[in-house]
């Protein structure tokens, strides 16, 4: 496969190979979370969140040189906060210190890092969050904006949540759609159950709030969901069948590749075509995977679709 890629104007740009989901926690947000009494709060190196079991985390999946050379091949390597910690829904006064955080550590980072912005949302202020997507440009900056799918979770929040994506369309920038915080349950579940079956559920509903009403209200908007939105265009037979209509292929829509392999993958694929999948890794949480589609295909995932997605350059 050649190293170089066509871009819309016919011309050629080397190319990068590009991960546009993983995960990577600045030093100044650790101490943040650590100096925290409750949820989201770190005690040492144990996570602990209010909907899911206390969480050892690894110590070496936050330093930046160990993490980059896990994928010696990558460019570019776009790290987001973990939304499920529930920091955008926290209130102002909690959330500012731990975005302030965020975004000074993430911006600090070495390359191929660059960051995904986000934004407190239970009082969203898009005038500050305009000045930080257009003031951290890529590359090496913030890519975009990232915000958690329970935010969109009908096509009225949709509503609700559009004047904050609209800050990210007129910047020109894309926005990511990951799983946020789980609520707490009474009973006693296994520790994956969160990520197999809260966070995919949370991405199903923001894919159909999305699909229902995303692009009346934002129409140059581009958004990539998560772990491939939960497998939820699988569903469009079912949601043809019943009353839904029928699926719109939308070439501003991606969905990208995390903690799914060659069969999820394929049929997601069969549904919305290769130029929507873009590589996702999810890194630490899970490892990059490849649905075996082919070189043309690899190429498309790893540089020509990213290349879409984060700058608007149709492949």
């Amino acid at each position: 496969m050649s190293d170089y890629g066509h871009i819309a104007d016919g011309t050629t740009a080397p190319a990068v190979p590009t991960d546009v989901h993983q995960h990577l926690w600045p030093a100044a947000l650790i101490e943040r979370l650590r100096a925290r009494t409750r949820p989201p709060r770190l005690d040492g190196w144990t996570l602990h969140l209010a909907g899911e079991p206390p969480y050892e985390v690894r110590p070496e999946d936050h330093d930046p040189a160990l993490r980059a050379r896990l994928d010696p091949d990558l460019r570019r390597i776009a790290v987001s906060l973990s939304s499920p910690l529930g920091i955008e829904l926290l209130p102002p006064d909690e959330a500012a210190p731990l975005l302030d955080a965020w975004h000074a550590g993430v911006l600090a980072l070495p390359a191929p890092f660059e960051g995904w912005a986000s934004a407190q949302l239970t009082s969203p202020e898009p005038e500050s969050l305009a000045l930080l997507l257009n003031s951290g440009a890529a590359p090496r900056g913030l890519v975009g904006l990232q915000v958690p799918a329970v935010a969109m979770a009908t096509p009225q929040a949709l509503e609700r949540l559009a004047p904050v994506l609209a800050v990210a369309e007129a910047a020109g920038r894309p926005v990511l759609v990951h799983p946020g915080p789980q609520p707490p349950s009474a009973e006693r579940l296994p520790a994956w159950w969160p990520a197999v079956v809260g966070y995919t559920g949370q991405l199903q509903a923001a894919w159909w709030a999305w699909q229902t009403a995303g692009r009346a209200l934002l129409p140059r908007l581009r958004i990539c969901f998560a772990a491939a939105a939960g497998l939820a265009p699988v569903h469009h037979e079912r949601a043809a069948m019943r009353g839904g209509g029928p699926l719109r292929l939308d070439p501003g829509v991606f969905v990208d590749t995390s903690s799914y392999g060659r069969q999820a993958l394929d049929a997601v694929v069969r549904v919305l075509g290769v130029d929507a999948l873009v590589l996702g890794s999810d890194r630490p949480y899970a490892t990059p995977t490849d649905p075996h589609l082919g070189a043309a295909a690899r190429f498309a995932v790893r540089v020509g679709n990213p290349l879409h997605l984060l700058e608007g350059i149709s492949p």
